[in-house]
């Protein structure tokens, strides 16, 4: 396994602040998220193991950060596979896997370098145009990757670009206020 592993899901999606684009067998989510340690530890109370682990994990103060995200998830059943955080100050991307009811969560989260491999919108959509079915793979769909429909991916990609371009710029024209 690839980066740190985490023994919890990540906080889901807010549904009215993520655009859902299907595209065949996976939806791709564009969501502009705000993360702080109150809303972690909100989205986790009513599970101890979570709420633990997120606390031991956690930088001293807690987890603060902002940016878009890009969800991979399936059409079918909502499982989020893979996840881009676009963020200001620590971004990275999770492979998800899928686990049976009551099986402990595997989430990969993976430290972005922006260093080495510069704007991460950008790195981002190169690999969902030339890397999506091995990422999907990686989080345990290979039957997903399989039946991807590459002409819808490639249409939605076009707007999922557009829309993050968009969150991006708004967000820091505010910040700049």
């Amino acid at each position: 396994m690839i980066g740190e592993v985490y023994n919890m899901p990540p906080q889901p999606p807010v549904a009215e602040n993520t655009r859902q684009l299907p595209a065949g067998s996976i939806t791709f989510g564009v969501e502009y998220r705000d993360v702080d340690p109150a809303s972690l530890s909100a989205t986790y109370a009513d599970n101890a193991a979570y709420l633990a682990e997120l606390h031991e994990k956690s930088p001293e103060g807690g987890f603060s950060d902002s940016g878009v995200s890009i969800h991979v998830c399936d059409t079918e059943d909502g499982h989020e596979y893979v996840r881009f955080d676009i963020f200001d100050d620590d971004p990275h991307y999770h492979y998800i896997h899928p686990t049976a009811p009551g099986a402990q969560i595997v989430n990969n989260v993976v430290a972005y370098d922006t260093v080495a491999l510069g704007d991460m919108l950008t790195w981002t959509l190169e690999r969902l145009r030339t890397r999506l079915p091995a990422m999907l793979e990686e989080a345990g769909a290979a039957e997903l990757a399989r039946r991807l429909d590459t002409d819808r991916v490639a249409a939605a990609l076009d707007e999922v670009q557009a829309l993050a371009e968009h969150a991006q710029a708004a967000f820091r024209a505010a910040d700049s206020r």
